[in-house]
């Protein structure tokens, strides 16, 4: 039996699925803080051949080309691919967007067919599945929000322009960058545009982020308990954390939470407004899949996880959902 293994390779994780035949037999994510150094992505790789060292075929997708220690994102595509050639034991197959698999020496050479394409073969395994479906994937740092059966852009740049791509995630995102005041005690409070806290400390203030996707390090290398996440939160209001009005800083927290939900929102509302469009259904993907079928109701359209589209155990089906472009790569690859 052949196994087949999808690799999505981001700034902040790796992501790995294999499948047999058409199944999904495994699924996992792996931290991997590219910003830090290449290194980060040897340790990811070695991590991941516990798990997929026998696959005969390797998948790769990837949006890690973005990160700043690459000089360009042609660079970073480059850089990585040679990674994979150096790690990974068997046939090599890289995702290049609209033309498909091809080989590294293929990818080497378009390089920006490769760049960010991820969100493509996770669209094009639900479009190949069920017609008429919007996928929302949200992730740890960004947002996709794609007609399935019809992408309109293809780079991050044409994407920022059409609401396909929010760059807003579940954990990584800095408080800052959502929203530049909020609602404390019943007044507007202004915050300071830093990034003493991460959406991350939103979440784990308010009771709503699971542990298992909170897995990098916090902005001040503290811990993550609520005393310590609530201390971060409040010195965007420039104040010291208060743990007595806890119920407070939670409404506050929410509040920025709605805040960036209304950016997920409005970039569905302006896909959705593309002329001839049909969406009947939303496909929830990414460790933010809760908040993507919050969307949903708000567009008053019924969802399904990405976990229930594919042939997986029951025990894998969330993190397939969270890992939605990895297992793309890999059941594409099998077709």
């Amino acid at each position: 039996m052949t196994t087949t293994v999808g690799y999505d390779i981001g700034g902040a994780h790796l992501k790995v699925a294999a499948v047999e035949d058409g199944r999904l037999v495994l699924v996992r994510q792996i931290a991997c803080p590219l910003w830090q150094g290449p290194e980060r992505l040897d340790a990811a790789f070695d991590e991941a051949a516990g798990l997929t060292g026998a696959a005969a075929i390797h998948s790769v997708t990837m949006t890690a080309e973005l990160t700043e220690i690459f000089e360009s994102r042609q660079a970073g595509v480059v850089a990585i691919l040679q990674k994979a050639r150096e790690r990974l034991h068997g046939d090599i197959r890289v995702f290049l967007g609209l033309k498909g698999f091809g080989s590294v020496e293929a990818a080497n050479a378009d390089p920006l067919s490769v760049a960010s394409a991820n969100f493509l073969a996770s669209a094009r395994l639900i479009a190949n599945r069920r017609p008429k479906l919007l996928l929302i994937d949200m992730g740890s740092t960004t947002t996709d929000i794609v007609a399935c059966d019809r992408p309109q852009g293809l780079t991050d740049a044409e994407r920022l322009q059409t609401g396909e791509l929010v760059y807003t995630g579940l954990t990584r995102t800095p408080v800052a960058s959502v929203a530049t005041r909020a609602l404390l005690a019943g007044e507007w409070q202004g915050l300071a545009r830093d990034a003493f806290a991460t959406m991350a400390d939103v979440r784990r203030i308010i009771g709503d982020l699971s542990g298992d996707v909170d897995i990098h390090a916090t902005t001040d290398g503290r811990g993550k308990s609520i005393a310590e996440s609530l201390a971060r939160f409040a010195r965007g209001f420039g104040r010291d954390a208060d743990m007595r009005h806890l119920a407070t800083w939670q409404a506050a927290a929410a509040y920025v939470r709605e805040r960036q939900l209304r950016t997920l929102h409005d970039g569905a509302l302006q896909v959705l407004s593309r002329p001839g469009l049909d969406i009947t259904s939303v496909v929830a993907a990414g460790i933010g899949a809760a908040d993507a079928e919050a969307i949903a109701a708000r567009l008053g359209r019924p969802c399904v996880n990405f976990g229930a589209l594919i042939d997986a155990p029951a025990e894998h089906r969330v993190w397939a959902t969270r890992c939605a472009p990895a297992v793309a790569v890999a059941l594409l690859q099998e077709k």
